[in-house]
């Protein structure tokens, strides 16, 4: 299993606008010079609890399937979807696929069910098990997706400047626990939800907890690395 380079984006998301937003993912892509790039929850509303569904048909995401083809690219991308679910969509060049839904959904997102279990994303022979924001704060969450046998355990979350430390603290906790790479790519800037500010803070953590790559809190920033598989503590 070859190394594998992966970014952790928090671009500046317009609320609704999925068309300026597929344009500024796109952009976020080509910058990252990454294997995989992973944005925030909903990224593609913003953390709108209101938004539309969005397809995975959806032309206005051609932009970033483009994007993906040409920079060899799979993006791991928020939005609400037919259920209604929280999820995370998976764009490549071959075009868009649901990759997971939020299995543990905040209480505020009434509107939005349950997703079915624990997914996992083959890339390149690295095996990212999925979660989007409070799943990542529930323990259980994370023990059963690493028993289908992952190599890293990456998150869309959103959260506000107060809980800076919690992304932190559970990526430690996860990488202690079961030895794996972690991935949380961290909203910035205003949204949605009553988050007037936004934590930021993207980062990357190896397999023994030391902090690889951090972004801080500006929108537009990015932490990239490269993850190898001879830190993985299971091989």
């Amino acid at each position: 299993m070859r190394s594998l380079v992966i970014a952790v984006a928090q671009p500046r998301i317009i609320p609704l606008d999925v068309t300026t937003n597929v344009l500024v993912h796109a952009a976020a892509v080509r910058a990252a010079a990454s294997r995989v790039v992973v944005f925030p929850e909903l990224s593609l509303t913003g953390y709108e609890l209101d938004a539309p569904i969005v397809a995975v048909d959806d032309p206005r995401l051609a932009p970033l399937v483009e994007a993906c083809a040409a920079t060899d690219t799979v993006a791991l991308v928020g939005a609400p979807i037919e259920g209604p679910y929280i999820a995370t969509l998976a764009v490549d060049g071959d075009g868009v696929r649901v990759a997971y839904r939020k299995q543990f959904p905040h209480t505020s997102e009434e509107r939005f069910r349950p997703g079915p279990g624990p997914e996992v994303l083959e890339v390149d022979g690295w095996r990212l098990g999925l979660a989007i924001c409070r799943d990542t704060g529930v323990a259980e969450h994370a023990d059963v997706t690493a028993t289908l046998g992952i190599d890293a355990y990456v998150a869309g979350i959103v959260d506000s400047p107060a809980g800076e430390l919690v992304a932190g603290e559970r990526a430690q906790r996860i990488t202690t626990e079961h030895g794996v790479w972690v991935a949380f790519s961290s909203f910035a800037g205003p949204t949605g939800g009553g988050y007037t500010e936004t934590a930021g803070r993207s980062g990357i953590w190896t397999p023994n907890g030391r902090v690889a790559a951090r972004a801080g809190r500006a929108v537009g920033e990015m932490a990239r690395a490269t993850m190898v598989a001879e830190s993985l503590a299971h091989l």
